[in-house]
């Protein structure tokens, strides 16, 4: 099944995609923070945290970087597709977006980022 990327962007992913380029320290915080409170809860904490890695690596390009941001940038959206505080189904366009992003990206998100997003994760469990 392949995803046709060609179609327009939601005003979604618009706005998130205008956040991601003004802000994107913010953002990032406020993704690990999410990460460290979330990690076990989250299936794709771990996809998730690589992107993050990602996104901080000087040698990723600027387009992976936007592409990446955006969609953390939906992630942390206080106002998405579906509400967050759904069980089951509320992080559920969340995953897809990452999902989405990584696949457009396929191959920047390294076998180093995904380590060091494991050591992420892994330090998340000690958090407070």
């Amino acid at each position: 099944m392949s995803i046709e990327w060609r179609e327009p962007m939601s005003k979604a992913e618009m706005q998130a995609m205008r956040r991601a380029a003004r802000d994107e320290a913010g953002i990032l915080a406020e993704v690990l923070a999410m990460m460290r409170k979330l990690a076990r809860a989250l299936p794709f904490a771990e996809d998730v945290l690589a992107a993050y890695v990602c996104v901080r690596d000087p040698a990723t390009s600027r387009r992976v970087k936007l592409i990446l941001l955006a969609a953390l940038a939906y992630l942390v959206m206080p106002i998405d597709g579906v509400p967050d505080f759904l069980p089951l189904i509320g992080f559920g366009d969340d995953a897809a977006m990452i999902a989405a992003a990584i696949a457009a990206v396929r191959g920047a998100i390294t076998l180093q980022h995904r380590e060091k997003a494991c050591s992420l994760l892994d330090e998340s469990q000690y958090a407070d």
